[in-house]
C-alpha cells in the first residue's frame, strides 16, 4: 500500500513541526511520529529555554560567541551567525502562534544559563518552555488541513530510487506496512539519550534515525560528542525507567549551588564559572565527586519561597519523590542529555543523499560544535526547521513518485522481548564504556560486545538499529585520540559510578 505526499517529515517534535508548518500550505505533508503528533519526543520535556539575542546590550555576534566558545570552537561558523542572527525571526513567528513567554512588567522575561554573557534565555511556565512550545506547534499543525499525522508509526526505512531518497517504509501498530512516497524526505528523529543507561531522553530518543540515514547512504559526523547533562534527579531503587527528570540548568543560572555530602561547593576548585560552567565541565566535576564515593546534591535552599513560582515543574517532580527543595538539598546525578553529532547537512539542511534532508537534533549542522551552549538546541530546531519547510515549499508540488528500488533495511518486524533485553545490555555498556569519562581500552572494549550483539540478533530486529548507532558512536569516539569538548579521554583504567547502587566500580 502506497500513498503520496510533496514532502514526509519523520518525527513531530520542535524540528520536525517547524518544517511541516514552515511550508505554509502550498504542498501535501505527512508527518510520521511513533505516539502521538507534538507529544511524543524530547521538546516536550525541554525545561530550559530558548535562547535569543534580544536584550539591552546584547547581540547576534556575543551570542555567537558564546556558542563556539561553549562549543570548543569546532562549530561551523557561518550555520552559528545564521542561526543567531535568525533569533527574533523565530521569537516574532512563535508569538504570532500565540506562545505565552514568562514576563515581568509587561515584557518578555530574559534568564541567564551556563556560558551565556547575558541574560538571553526566554522560558515558558518557569520550567515548562517545552510543554509550552509543543503545544503551540501540535494546535497550529492540527488546523492545518494540508497536514496529514501518521501517529503510532514506526519509520522502517529510507525509500529509494537510484541515489534519490523517494519516501519512507513505516510500521504501524498493527504490523502494518505502509510506503509513504515523497521527492523530499525530513528526518527529524531527535537525539541517541535512550542508548545510555541514565538520560533526560523519552524513549523515542534511541539513535533510529541515525541508522536510517546511514543505511540509506547519508553521512554521520561528530558522532562522538555526546552532552552529559550535569544535573538530573536521582533514580530511586525501585525504578526501572532510564528517563530521569531533568533538574533545569536555569536552576543554576538563578543562584543554585552543588554541593557534595560534606557541604563542599566543589564547583569552585573545577572552573572559574563555578555553577555556570560549560555543561561538559559541569559535568564531569560532578562526576569526579561521585567516583571519589560522595554523593551530590543541587542546594535550592536559597531560592526558599520563590522556587514555587519560578519552576513550578521542578516542585512538583520533587514532590512525587518526598522531597522539598525549600528545606533539603536534592540529590543528583549526570545523563545523556544530547547529541552534537549526526547527519552531516549543508546550511539549507541537505544531507548529501538528494531528496533526503535532516533537522534538530538528529541533524548535524555544525552550530553546536563539541559541546552544546545551553537553551540553543530549541532554536536550531526551529530556526533550520521553519527555514528548510519555507525553501521546499518554494519549489510547490511536483509529479507523484513511480519508482521505488527494493527494500533493502534490516528492520522489518515487530518488536520482542529479546530486543529489549539485548537494549538493556547495550544502554548499561554505553553508560559504562562510552559515557562521560573515556578510554582507548573501554572504548575498545565496547566495540567489541557490541559486535558480538549484533552477529547474535535476528535479521530484521528493530534494535539492529540502535546497535548500528551505537557502533558508529564508539568507532568516532576511536577515531578521535584526544579530548574535546564532551569527548573527553581519560587514563587508562578509571572508575564508573552507579547511581543505583551509589557506588564507584572498577
Amino acid at each position: 500500500m502506497s500513498e503520496q505526499y510533496d514532502l514526509i517529515v519523520v518525527g513531530s517534535g520542535a524540528a520536525g513541526l517547524s518544517v511541516a508548518l514552515g511550508s505554509g500550505g502550498g504542498l501535501r505533508v505527512a508527518v510520521v511520529s511513533r505516539g502521538v503528533a507534538g507529544l511524543d519526543g524530547a521538546t516536550c520535556w525541554a525545561q530550559g529555554g530558548l535562547a535569543a539575542a534580544v536584550g539591552q546590550g546584547d547581540s547576534a555576534g556575543q551570542h555567537a560567541v558564546d556558542t563556539i566558545t561553549a562549543g570548543a570552537r569546532h562549530n561551523h561558523k557561518s550555520a552559528v551567525r545564521w542561526m543567531t542572527e535568525s533569533a527574533p525571526d523565530v521569537l516574532r513567528w512563535l508569538l504570532a502562534m500565540g506562545m505565552q513567554f514568562d514576563t515581568v512588567n509587561g515584557r518578555i522575561a530574559l534568564g541567564r544559563e551556563a556560558a551565556h554573557t547575558f541574560p538571553r534565555i526566554l522560558h515558558a511556565g518557569g520550567d515548562a518552555t517545552g510543554a509550552e512550545l509543543a503545544r503551540v506547534l501540535r494546535e497550529a499543525a492540527m488546523r492545518q488541513s494540508w497536514i496529514d499525522r501518521h501517529e503510532f508509526a514506526d519509520a522502517c526505512e529510507i525509500l529509494k530510487h537510484g541515489n534519490q531518497a523517494v519516501g519512507v517504509l513505516v510500521r504501524n501498530r498493527r504490523g502494518e506496512q505502509m510506503r509513504l512516497l515523497a521527492p523530499s524526505v525530513v528526518l527529524a528523529t531527535g537525539g541517541i539519550g535512550q542508548l545510555y543507561r541514565h538520560t533526560s531522553n523519552p524513549a523515542e530518543a534511541d539513535g533510529s534515525g541515525l541508522a536510517l540515514a546511514h543505511v540509506a547512504g547519508a553521512e554521520l559526523v561528530d558522532l562522538e560528542f555526546v552532552q552529559f547533562h550535569p544535573t538530573a534527579l536521582s533514580p530511586r531503587a525501585d525504578d526501572p525507567s532510564t528517563q530521569l527528570p531533568l533538574v533545569t540548568e536555569a536552576l543554576r543560572g538563578a543562584g543554585c549551588q552543588l554541593i557534595n555530602d560534606q557541604g563542599a561547593r566543589f564547583m569552585v576548585a573545577a572552573s572559574s564559572q563555578a555553577e555556570l560552567a560549560p555543561r561538559d565541565v559541569v559535568a564531569r566535576a560532578v562526576y569526579d565527586q561521585l567516583t571519589r564515593g560522595n554523593r551530590v546534591f543541587l542546594d535550592v535552599r536559597p531560592l526558599g519561597d520563590r522556587v514555587r513560582a519560578q519552576f513550578p515543574n521542578f516542585v512538583q517532580i520533587c514532590a512525587q519523590r518526598g522531597l522539598d527543595p525549600r528545606v533539603q538539598p536534592i540529590p543528583i546525578v549526570p545523563a545523556a542529555h544530547y547529541h552534537m553529532g549526526g547527519i552531516k547537512v549543508d546550511l539549507h539542511s541537505m544531507s548529501r543523499v538528494p531528496g533526503l534532508y535532516a533537522v534538530g537534533e538528529v541533524a548535524c549542522t555544525g552550530v553546536h560544535g563539541a559541546n552544546r551552549l545551553a537553551s540553543n538546541s530549541l532554536l536550531e530546531a526551529i530556526a533550520f526547521g521553519k527555514a528548510l519547510g519555507e525553501r521546499l515549499a518554494q519549489r510547490g508540488p511536483v509529479a507523484p513518485i513511480t519508482r521505488v528500488d527494493p527494500v533493502v533495511g534490516h528492520a522489518a518486524r515487530a518488536e520482542s522481548t529479546n530486543d529489549q533485553m539485548v537494549l538493556g545490555r547495550l544502554r548499561q555498556l554505553m553508560w559504562s564504556d562510552v559515557g562521560i569519562v573515556r578510554s582507548s581500552e573501554s572504548l575498545q572494549s565496547a566495540l567489541g560486545q557490541i559486535q558480538v550483539l549484533e552477529r547474535r540478533c535476528l535479521a530484521g530486529a528493530p534494535v539492529l538499529r540502535q546497535l548500528t548507532t551505537a557502533r558508529l558512536i564508539v568507532e568516532a569516539c576511536l577515531r578521535r585520540r584526544e579530548s574535546l569538548g564532551a569527548h573527553y579521554i581519560g587514563g587508562a583504567t578509571h572508575a564508573h559510578w552507579s547511581p543505583r547502587s551509589g557506588q564507584a566500580v572498577a
